[in-house]
């Protein structure tokens, strides 16, 4: 027997359907104030004084001076907590300005999803387990699509380049939280860990062998550290031409 598709039959679980606005809060908390909101603004804010590993349900629990089986109430497991947070500390992405192109449309977007990350590296760490489904999540899927409206692309296509884009920016701004973590807890900043980094590894490759990596290094590139937003937008221009020859052959008739 064919699997039910009417979506009125869905089990949605009940901290989703609550971010959604499709069902009220549980009134039968333990606390009378204690809401959905309160706790997931409550772990947000242990994952940014002490990091994403200070998380739990007994921890949420206490700050917000709750029982642990009280939060059960309102959110069924810690990873709906850990989704619900990303989607908080991402917050909604910049709204799509008619008068810009898909490129500076979507240039836009990369630059502000980024910094959604920037302020919040702890959102990092939390694993993807499934497609986006929180409101804020859905939100920024659609302006990016969006930004491709007019382009000629198949939808299936414009998906693909808002999956692409978002790899590379979280794939960018993981790589820099995870510099400036090991170089902060060395005590030592970027510069110096790169120049280090330079260093060593010119005593430790021999240019018969690691030839065009030797030549990199005398060169001087790496005696310090690049700025990350230039790399980013090295990376970030490279992708978006490679989108803008598909526009173009979707374009000629």
């Amino acid at each position: 027997m064919a699997a039910s598709t009417d979506p009125s039959e869905i089990e949605i679980p009940a901290s989703i359907a609550a971010a959604w606005g499709l069902r009220e809060r549980s009134a039968k908390g333990p606390k009378r104030g204690l809401t959905l909101e309160r706790i997931v603004t409550a772990a947000v804010g242990l994952a940014v004084a002490e990091g994403l590993g200070a998380v739990s349900m007994g921890r949420v629990a206490a700050e917000v001076q709750s029982s642990t089986m009280g939060l059960y109430r309102y959110v069924t497991s810690k990873d709906e907590l850990l989704a619900l947070m990303t989607d908080q500390a991402i917050g909604l992405p910049p709204e799509t300005l008619p008068e810009l192109g898909w490129r500076e449309g979507l240039e836009r977007w990369a630059w502000a999803e980024r910094a959604a990350f920037h302020r919040h590296p702890w959102a990092l760490r939390v694993p993807i387990s499934g497609p986006p489904i929180t409101p804020h999540q859905i939100a920024w899927m659609e302006e990016g699509l969006t930004c491709l409206r007019g382009t000629g692309l198949t939808e299936s296509e414009k998906l693909s380049v808002i999956l692409l884009l978002s790899g590379y920016v979280r794939n960018e701004a993981t790589t820099s939280a995870d510099i400036a973590a090991a170089s902060s807890e060395a005590g030592i900043t970027v510069e110096i860990a790169m120049s280090a980094y330079g260093r060593l590894l010119k005593s430790l490759i021999h240019p018969k062998q690691f030839p065009s990596l030797s030549a990199l290094i005398a060169e001087g590139v790496l005696d310090k550290a690049d700025d990350p937003d230039e790399e980013f937008i090295f990376g970030l221009a490279r992708i978006l031409d490679g989108v803008g020859v598909l526009v173009t052959q979707r374009a000629v008739p």
